[in-house]
């Protein structure tokens, strides 16, 4: 991961999607308190994730954190195209948060026995419907363009009387941000669900590898003839590179023309990542390299150590093994064929 900024630094800013107290917003505070800049970053809100990238780019802020994966519905297309769309941008970190939906009011305004209606974004309104027609049946939806959004606008309302509607379904954080009184905790269908955000910068110098790293890049096969994709597949299952993520997305020039964007387990500083991506350089249309940083596993604070990673992993695929090959092939080449 890259250097945490020093004291004597200037404040680096990171965009991401407002309003204030988002699920994005919760990412980006775990990876500032990572990183050493909770106290000191500038937090910059924006509409949508193409805004945020161009915004990085051009250099208007440092970098922005965007939603990546969800547990439920998959990888998010809208961050998927925009990173091959923009082009010259590093994923350099990534966040796993759990995505908890709490029913929250104006304090002293309303409860779930009297509900009649509630904000929220479509998202949340699907997590919670359950809970909701079970708890409070009578209750109207109203749609708002974010969780947070919902419980901005039912905080910034003058009287409970101007209110748009007497509650929302929205994140804690959104509920402690804006004031409003939570009547009912974790109230979403999927009580295991969280996404996946990444932060992404300029390119630079990559994070140092961890021993529980991801790295993530994009391939345009060749051609679309049968077996391209298994023959790129076999590039990093011949190394024993596995991967957590792939999915295919249009490229824009026609119907049924596909790449796969695709995240691997490991680091392109380990002989095993590094040669499987040159064999799908060496077989494919295009390779997009986005980045490889620290995987968020959950205990984030306490990362593997590459000396635990590499006694868990399989001996056959560590750089010693490589190494070992290549000496072997060097010896064979300077001796004609002598080597043991």
């Amino acid at each position: 991961m890259t250097a945490p900024s020093s004291p004597s630094a200037p404040a680096r800013s990171y965009a991401f999607l407002g309003p204030t107290a988002t699920f994005t917003e919760a990412a980006l505070i775990r990876i500032l308190t990572r990183r050493g800049e909770l106290e000191t970053a500038e937090r910059v809100p924006m509409r949508s994730a193409d805004l945020m990238l161009e915004a990085v780019r051009n250099g208007e802020v440092d970098a922005a954190v965007v939603p990546i994966e969800n547990s439920v519905e998959g990888g998010v297309p809208a961050t998927l195209d925009a990173l091959t769309r923009h082009g010259r941008l590093q994923i350099v970190a990534e966040a796993v948060i759990p995505v908890r939906f709490v029913l929250a009011a104006r304090p002293g305004e309303a409860s779930v026995e009297t509900l009649t209606s509630f904000g929220s974004h479509p998202h949340g309104e699907a997590q919670a419907r359950l809970w909701l027609a079970e708890h409070a049946p009578r209750a109207e939806y109203r749609a708002t363009s974010s969780t947070a959004a919902a419980a901005a606008e039912l905080a910034a309302a003058p009287s409970a009387a101007e209110a748009p509607f007497q509650a929302a379904v929205c994140p804690l954080l959104a509920a402690e941000t804006y004031g409003l009184e939570v009547l009912a905790d974790d109230i979403g269908e999927e009580r295991n669900a969280v996404t996946r955000f990444i932060c992404v910068t300029r390119p630079g110098e990559l994070p140092e590898r961890t021993g529980a790293d991801r790295t993530t890049f994009v391939v345009g096969l060749a051609s679309d003839r049968a077996g391209a994709l298994l023959e790129m597949l076999e590039q990093l299952a011949a190394r024993g590179v596995n991967m957590s993520r792939i999915e295919s997305r249009p490229t824009g020039n026609g119907l049924g023309l596909y790449q796969f964007s695709i995240d691997a387990k490991g680091h392109i500083a380990e002989a095993r990542v590094a040669e499987a991506m040159q064999g799908i350089h060496r077989i494919a249309a295009k390779v997009q390299f986005l980045g490889s940083y620290p995987a968020d596993e959950g205990e984030w604070d306490v990362p593997i150590s590459a000396e635990a990673a590499a006694a868990a992993a399989d001996p056959r695929v560590t750089d010693e093994a490589f190494a070992a090959a290549a000496s072997w092939l060097e010896q064979i080449r300077r001796t004609g064929g002598l080597a043991d």
